[in-house]
């Protein structure tokens, strides 16, 4: 079962990336950002609650297991409640989020969820442009205490700037 659960969540987040990759229009991602975080937050966290509960039960000793097992759980002092939230927060933070962002941007801070290394790239495209630029203190240490929008916003910053003074260049060439 473990083995599964493992393979459950690399599946899981495998496809994610896939959908991300897909997502081009401002429409699909407003469908699809707030879903994949809730996804990343609560569905992957229960998947990784089992693993670790699997995993505590499998090192646990037989004297142990033969307790947990004539245990009571059953208590009736538990209370359940339910929260009715008009919007869930994933909405509110991609609201949020898009009021400081642009499409691409927005599309990549899910990819850093999923892909650590794709905002490692980021984070040394910014640096080099920032040295090339003067800006001292846009140094990897501090973009990597930078929040994923800040990542996004800045990488694309710079990228458009340095495809206008491409173009620039190119017309002038002319």
């Amino acid at each position: 079962m473990s083995d599964r659960l493992i393979l459950l969540q690399d599946k899981i987040c495998q496809d994610a990336l896939t959908v991300i990759n897909r997502c081009e229009s401002h429409d699909e991602l407003d469908f699809l950002f707030p879903e994949i975080i809730r996804i990343k937050n609560h569905d992957l966290a229960v998947l990784d609650s089992w693993q670790n509960h699997i995993n505590w039960i499998q090192s646990l000793p037989s004297s142990e297991l033969k307790l947990l097992s004539s245990a009571d759980f059953n208590n009736s002092d538990t209370h359940y409640s339910t929260i009715n939230l008009a919007e869930p927060p994933e909405q509110l933070v991609y609201e949020s989020l898009a009021e400081k962002s642009h499409f691409y941007s927005l599309r990549d801070q899910l990819l850093f969820i999923f892909e650590p290394e794709l905002r490692r790239e980021y984070e040394f495209y910014i640096s080099e442009q920032a040295v090339i630029t003067g800006y001292k203190t846009l140094v990897t240490s501090n973009l990597q205490q930078a929040s994923d929008l800040t990542v996004g916003n800045l990488y694309y910053y710079f990228k458009i700037r340095d495809e206008s003074k491409d173009e620039t260049e190119v017309v002038s060439a002319n």
